[in-house]
């Protein structure tokens, strides 16, 4: 796979994880509209599954046990943003393989035989969870791999995953933004159910957590019209929303979120018991509910007046 990455799937590539080729496959796919109508831009970095050999050779867990770190189906429930005038992209990539809502080099030097350069943030909270590019752990918490990695190896998926996907979404926001004159990226994400509270907003639909968080790293990475939109809207569906807790944005609001220069940055994470089965890791019935739900919050966002997109 070179630096240049053909945007469109390998036939069959995702479809069965345990045998995907990864070497041999793109990292990313974008589904993009005839015509962009909307300044909308979606992404979904984790819902990747496509696991080489190579990976699962080199790793203590299977596939099932790798894929706990998906946001399994979040691509399926935002895929109709083509159709609706919008484009998205996809990382065809596993994030227990590469997670690129991370800095290029955030690494635990404990996972490599060999010294890392001097360049390489160590010491960030991701890392020392274990939630780094690369990861030393699965989201339940079990080590990922049998021995310790070479800093090559690092280069190389930066090299073929992280930077090809970073420049094609830089060209999508840069492109909506100057077409349309301001830039709305959404950050699309799952987490799993109880991961946050409600901070007395009320039950959601998934039980006494909220169903959605929704990100903007208090306030820095979009206008507070954007946030307020969204936050009401999915209120008023009956959806508990809680703002930037736990999850206020990881590297991509913070990178791209740049409401000065007309770039808005959204994250959002759906509870995932909203709509799979988190053990069996199946889809529930209200997959189509909420993909048609997010259909709606798209158009309500995309249709914000741009003036009223400066600070509060």
């Amino acid at each position: 796979m070179d630096a240049s990455f053909d945007a469109q799937r390998d036939s069959g590539a995702g479809t069965d994880p345990a045998a995907a080729p990864l070497a041999n496959a793109p990292a990313f796919e974008i589904l993009a509209p005839q015509s962009q109508r909307l300044p909308l831009v979606l992404a979904s970095p984790h819902s990747g599954n496509a696991y080489s050999a190579a990976f699962l050779a080199s790793s203590r867990l299977d596939a099932r046990a790798l894929r706990k770190s998906e946001d399994c189906f979040v691509d399926e429930i935002f895929a109709f943003a083509p159709g609706f005038g919008v484009p998205l992209i996809r990382a065809l990539f596993p994030r227990a393989y590469l997670d690129v809502n991370r800095e290029a080099y955030e690494l635990d030097p404990e996972m490599f035989a060999d010294p890392l350069p001097a360049y390489v943030n160590t010491r960030s909270p991701r890392v020392a969870a274990g939630l780094g590019t690369i990861a030393r752990v699965v989201a339940n918490g079990e080590d990922i791999y049998r021995g310790k990695l070479r800093f090559a190896e690092a280069l190389d998926r930066v090299s073929r995953c992280y930077t090809p996907y970073h420049d094609a979404l830089r060209r999508l926001v840069d492109g909506t933004r100057d077409a349309f004159g301001h830039a709305l990226l959404i950050d699309c994400h799952s987490m799993p159910s109880g991961s946050a509270t409600t901070n007395g907003r009320g039950s959601g639909r998934g039980g006494s957590h909220p169903d959605i968080v929704l990100g903007d790293c208090f306030g820095n990475a979009c206008a507070p019209a954007v946030i307020d939109a969204a936050e009401d809207y999915l209120q008023g569906l009956g959806y508990a929303v809680s703002r930037n807790n736990p999850y206020a944005g990881g590297y991509t609001t913070r990178h791209y979120g740049r409401p000065r220069q007309g770039i808005h940055t959204l994250q959002i994470e759906i509870a995932r018991n909203l709509y799979m089965d988190e053990t069996a890791l199946t889809r529930l019935p209200y997959l189509d509910v909420l993909a048609r739900h997010m259909t709606e919050l798209v158009d309500t966002l995309g249709l914000l007046p741009p003036d009223g997109l400066g600070p509060r």
